[in-house]
């Protein structure tokens, strides 16, 4: 069997799939077409898959330029073809020239689709070094854009919040392979502990700076293959995560509500926290979702926390000014998260205008779970001050009898009780935080 023809072939087939249909990349993943593959075999079709993804704007602009056709002129399997072949040459090391030029022409269905498909690959070998851009000082968005494979709307909307320099590092962070970061479930091993076993079983990692709960396994890892999955000691989350849920300082006999909780993470972080003398509640609208988190809990040993379907525009009257803690990490367009997802940079900017308004609208409602002195952190992860500390404000201004207060994380202070995680600054998914706490004497 042609293995590596095999493996392109059933990648175009993903790859249309994904255009034609909007499937996310996992999900065409983990369908039936990909059975059968072993461990190598699935790890490479992965990466080919997934850069191709990643680069798709980019290879875009460079199959219009070099063809001299509207890329939306141009057949879908066609333009798939030319994408996987420019992923082969351009970003996937160890694959020869002639392998990536012709096995893409083997793809082709017809001889005058192989003819196009040969000589644009050809001559972006020859000419691979000055590959063509858009003009940086006509249009520095545009430029952007094309070179980091980022839609316009997110490139502006970075421009606008960090300046131009940050927007150009912060893409530039964003487009490098993510880490793989784990909570340690500290009520059955010290971090301590944890870190030395990843390391005696060859991984390597690090404790992080940010949350002493938070180890770092660097390059891509499966969860069930990490020692320790099946006895509990760990879940995955992000260290900025884990470093919000450290700083809002859960304590042990604290009752704490998660209104938007699935899959469960800052849930699990807070229990863990609590430990058996605290409770936490999780929340979440979809009812599909409530297994995650049950499922979750019980491989983590997590006796004292319950989950069930509420939406958070619809609290439990029953439970107000009667919380320690509130968790209200809203829906958001997830512009912090898309190093780990790279097909969620390519969602529509339609719609991005409402999710203040339904920040704001779950914030204030969760809020009134908080007892006089209790606390609730307001997070997202994205990087947009229009879902973040505009959110804030607002509550603050049209609320009375709520301040924010201020916290560390590692070495760094909240600024007036927020905080953004910065994937270029610190070395994490893009992720806000701010503690509010409800007034003594309301």
């Amino acid at each position: 069997m042609a293995e590596k023809k095999n493996l392109r072939k059933l990648a175009l087939t993903l790859l249309t799939e994904y255009e034609s249909l909007g499937k996310y990349v996992n999900l065409s993943l983990n369908s039936h077409k990909a059975d059968g593959l072993d461990a190598d075999e699935r790890a490479r079709l992965c990466a080919l898959l997934y850069t191709t993804v990643e680069h798709k704007l980019t290879y875009d602009y460079y199959i219009a330029s070099l063809s001299g056709r509207s890329i939306d002129k141009i057949d879908t399997v066609t333009k798939n073809i030319l994408r996987l072949g420019f992923c082969q040459l351009l970003d996937m090391s160890g694959i020869p020239t002639h392998a990536a030029v012709n096995e893409s022409v083997k793809l082709a269905r017809s001889p005058g689709e192989r003819a196009f498909v040969n000589g644009i690959l050809r001559r972006a070998d020859r000419e691979r070094d000055h590959l063509p851009l858009p003009d940086e000082k006509k249009n520095e968005a545009r430029y952007l854009s094309v070179k980091y494979s980022f839609p316009l709307w997110i490139v502006k909307s970075f421009i606008s919040n960090y300046g131009r320099s940050g927007a150009e590092e912060l893409l530039s962070r964003i487009s490098e392979i993510a880490p793989t970061d784990l909570t340690v479930n500290t009520n059955k091993i010290s971090t301590a502990d944890f870190h030395k076993k990843l390391n005696d079983a060859g991984y390597a990692a690090s404790i992080s700076p940010l949350s002493p709960n938070s180890v770092r396994i660097y390059g891509s890892a499966v969860p069930k293959d990490i020692p320790g999955y099946s006895e509990g000691e760990f879940f995955v989350q992000d260290a900025a995560c884990a470093a919000a849920i450290y700083a809002f300082d859960v304590k042990r006999t604290d009752a704490v509500i998660d209104v938007c909780s699935a899959p469960g993470g800052k849930s699990f972080a807070a229990a863990i926290m609590a430990d058996k003398e605290g409770r936490v509640t999780s929340f979440d609208i979809h009812e599909s979702k409530i297994s995650l988190i049950t499922d979750g809990a019980a491989r983590l040993g997590l006796s004292n926390l319950s989950a069930s379907v509420r939406d958070a525009r619809e609290p439990d009257e029953s439970l107000f000014s009667s919380l320690d803690k509130v968790i209200c990490d809203v829906p958001c367009s997830g512009l912090g998260v898309l190093a780990k997802k790279p097909d969620l940079r390519y969602r529509s900017e339609e719609g991005l205008e409402e999710l203040p308004e339904l920040q704001y609208e779950i914030l204030t409602k969760s809020a009134r779970y908080l007892k006089p002195g209790g606390r609730l952190i307001y997070s997202t992860c994205t990087l947009r001050d229009e879902e973040n500390a505009n959110v804030v404000t607002r509550f603050l201004k049209e609320n009375s009898g709520y301040h924010t207060v201020d916290f560390t994380v590692g070495e760094h202070k909240s600024d007036n009780g927020s905080f953004t995680f910065l994937p270029h600054v610190h070395n994490t998914d893009g992720f806000f935080m701010s503690i509010i706490e409800r007034d003594t004497n309301e």
